[in-house]
């Protein structure tokens, strides 16, 4: 399979062109490196026309069968690791082994969905009747990928569907769309035609599915913005969603951790990927008992650190996607710069491509656009606080709630804060964690339903409740 050349979309388990073709920029130079196929309105009407042929023949094989074919796919991901990070370095900009750990995570996350089992739940069991709750497919599901995590996300969509026996149409971001393609094609080998088709184009694509007919159940990951707009399209024809939104989460330090031990991981939760993850900690309050010491910590961490081109042994951390975040975020420090906030950077970055020094804001005040904003991008506001009642009033003090993360020495009383925290996921002296067997949802407006685990699986399934009498009825 070649990984370098040849990239085109996957309909009714074929080669489909596409009516043009999209650039896709290396981050790491700002210049296009290939093009991908720019789906028009026939191809997203072929590719839904494909899943909807075959979703009665999918939807009727046993799971076990799923199961095994999913399990087949995931192996083969992972035979194919260095050729898929050495193709997703070049279009995500991600340094180049954790960018081979995306795809084996992924490879790791198919195979372990598989191993979930549609369960039939029995609410009635009496000598009269038996009540069963089955749960069935939803059918068509467009599935629509972002660029910051453009492999791992999109076998988050993937694998539950089709193990739950849907049949999919996944859009990648036309920023990151080749290791997409190359999946699907890869994905042929082991998945009846029709079953899995991935489609790649402009801007203009992501409304098109969102509005079509023919899908039966969105799930969308990337902005809050957008994902209104996601909703409000498939309201039209009450089309299920699950969307994963928006965070700006808050990390709270309290004053008798070790800052010593702790400061790497919150380095790394709060910058890793160049801080493009929405569960990254984008806000963080720290007691100001410790708060100078793991400041300067982390400042040391940062000028330690470099950022460069992910494919150039010894990068560490990366550019900016993608030119439009790029310049989002250079807005954001640009804000600071001029409101006199002090500034406290990492090393040089290279001057080519979307390269932004790590950037660490010491204690802003709390209406600053940089604490009120999700950067997406390597700024981190660091804020000191005195009072616990005070400090959790203000990290509960957003529109988002997607993660959260509290750090101590004593664990008790960081589970005590943890609970308080409006978020749906909360670490403990932990940070970035996520299984295939946990839910992992967002409240407010961070989002609507669930991803992964059992809860995650029975999103792309309806149930179906059965009442079966045990006792003859009576012949009239």
């Amino acid at each position: 399979m070649d990984f370098e050349n040849g990239y085109v979309m996957t309909i009714d388990g074929a080669d489909a062109p596409g009516e043009g073709q999209v650039d896709v920029v290396n981050p790491a130079t700002g210049k296009p490196f290939a093009t991908a196929p720019r789906a028009g309105a026939a191809d997203l009407d072929a590719a839904v026309a494909a899943a909807r042929r075959a979703l009665p023949g999918w939807r009727a094989t046993p799971i076990a069968d799923r199961r095994a074919a999913l399990i087949a796919a995931g192996n083969a991901i992972a035979a194919h690791a260095e050729q898929f990070g050495r193709l997703f370095t070049r279009e995500q900009g991600r340094p180049l082994a954790l960018a081979i750990g995306e795809i084996k995570h992924g490879a790791y996350w198919m195979k372990a969905t598989a191993k979930l089992d549609l369960p039939v739940d029995v609410t009635e069991d009496t000598e009269q009747r038996r009540i069963e709750v089955h749960h069935e497919p939803v059918g068509v599901v467009a599935a629509i990928v972002p660029w910051n995590f453009p492999f791992l996300l999109a076998i988050w969509k993937i694998a539950p569907a089709l193990l739950a026996g849907n049949t999919v149409v996944v859009k990648p971001s036309p920023f990151t769309p080749l290791c997409s393609l190359k999946l699907g094609e890869l994905l042929r080998e082991f998945l009846p035609a029709g079953v899995l088709n991935v489609i790649s184009g402009g801007d203009e694509l992501g409304p098109m599915m969102t509005a079509h007919k023919g899908s039966d159940k969105i799930s969308f990951t990337g902005s809050t913005a957008t994902g209104k707009k996601v909703m409000e399209s498939a309201a039209r024809d009450l089309k299920r969603v699950t969307l994963e939104l928006g965070g700006n989460d808050a990390a709270i330090v309290l004053p008798d951790v070790d800052v010593d031990a702790v400061a790497e991981q919150i380095f790394f939760g709060a910058f890793y990927n160049t801080a493009q993850v929405c569960i990254a900690t984008k806000r963080l309050y720290i007691h100001e008992d410790v708060y100078d010491a793991l400041r300067d910590k982390l400042h040391d961490i940062a000028r330690r650190v470099v950022v460069g081109d992910g494919a150039q042994q010894g990068s560490e951390y990366g550019p900016i996607q993608n030119e439009p975040q790029y310049r989002r975020v250079m807005a954001l420090l640009e804000d600071a710069r001029s409101n006199g906030l002090t500034l406290l950077q990492g090393r040089d970055v290279p001057t080519e491509g979307y390269f932004i020094p790590l950037t660490i804001v010491d204690n802003p005040p709390e209406d600053s656009r940089v604490v009120q904003e999700e950067a997406f991008g390597p700024i981190l506001p660091l804020l000191k606080y005195s009072d616990l009642d005070d400090v959790i009033a203000r990290a509960n003090d957003s529109e988002y709630g997607l993660a959260g993360a509290v750090w101590s020495s004593d664990i008790d009383a960081a589970v005590a804060v943890a609970k308080r925290i409006e978020t749906g996921t909360v670490w403990i002296n932990q940070n970035l964690q996520n299984t295939p067997y946990t839910p992992f949802a967002g409240v407010k407006q961070s989002g609507i339903g669930v991803e992964n685990g059992m809860a995650g699986l029975l999103e792309f399934t309806q149930p179906r409740t059965l009442f079966i009498p045990k006792v003859p009825q009576a012949a009239e």
